[in-house]
């Protein structure tokens, strides 16, 4: 994978964390979610490679043994920096706020992001938004609905992930796009912000609450702090954790990633 695709995934995580460019993560609450598990996005060369055999091999006593969390993955062929966010060429949006919402939103939040039943704001929005609550996919969806996902392995649980994530980026005008509103049609139907605001009143009020912080501006792949800004904040660059590529403190590794607590990342090869 190119330098150029990690640095583009990596811009579309910092600018949807730091939605306004000012050096600082919009949520201190997000921040110290993912800062206190090994949250991670991995980047595969393609589906099935060794890499991502080795994580899937090891994910289970990652999580038991270091409270680690990745909610999504992303291949090669998914990450387009010529169209950021673009429905079919570039998934870097939609990957990195799956992992983002499911480490850090739906944890903080139960009350408001909690994917179960009956459980929060969001799956009674959600309810609303299929026409009725359904544990299963229905034969056929109620015509009042507008969400409308009919993905047989996808319990209600991810049913409502991918709920939020059509609310973000609807929100963000990332959908407005006649070829992108055909092609999501059979999904989701609501594709410019003022068609979600009208329609989805409860799902807007949460995702425009302030007090969520939830990124409202989309992504240009474009990650760039105003430098007045960065002085007026201070930071400084002290290192938060050293990981290896499966989020482990890293003891004895050829590749060391430092992740420092302003969000920036450095790689370099160590040669033994």
């Amino acid at each position: 994978m190119s330098d150029l695709k990690v640095l583009h995934a990596a811009a579309i995580a910092a600018e949807l964390l730091d939605n306004d460019e000012d050096g600082i993560i919009d949520d201190e609450n997000v921040q110290n979610a993912l800062m206190d598990v090994y949250t991670v996005m991995p980047l595969f060369a393609y589906e099935g490679s060794n890499a991502e055999e080795i994580l899937f091999d090891n994910f289970d006593d990652l999580m038991d043994n270091n409270n680690f969390c990745a909610g999504a993955v992303l291949y090669n062929n998914e990450i387009d920096p010529s169209s950021p966010g673009f429905w079919g060429n570039d998934a870097s949006v939609e990957e990195m706020l799956h992992t983002i919402n499911a480490c850090s939103h739906i944890e903080i939040y139960p009350d408001v992001f909690g994917l179960e039943p009956n459980s929060s704001e969001m799956s009674d929005a959600m309810d609303v938004a299929r026409g009725g609550q359904f544990l299963t996919i229905p034969s056929n969806y109620p015509e009042e609905g507008w969400y409308h996902y009919d993905d047989w392995t996808c319990d209600y649980e991810c049913m409502a992930m991918e709920y939020l994530y059509w609310c973000i980026v609807a929100n963000m005008g990332l959908l407005d796009n006649n070829m992108i509103c055909s092609g999501i049609y059979n999904e989701w139907e609501l594709c410019t912000p003022e068609e979600f605001e009208s329609t989805d009143v409860l799902m807007h009020a949460i995702i425009t609450n302030p007090y969520y912080k939830m990124p409202q501006i989309a992504p240009d792949g474009n990650y760039c702090v105003n430098s007045n800004l960065l002085n007026q904040n201070s930071l400084t660059q002290k290192i938060s954790k050293n990981v290896d590529f499966l989020g482990r403190e890293n003891q004895d590794s050829h590749l060391s990633i430092d992740i420092y607590i302003d969000g920036s990342v450095h790689k370099k090869y160590i040669f033994k």
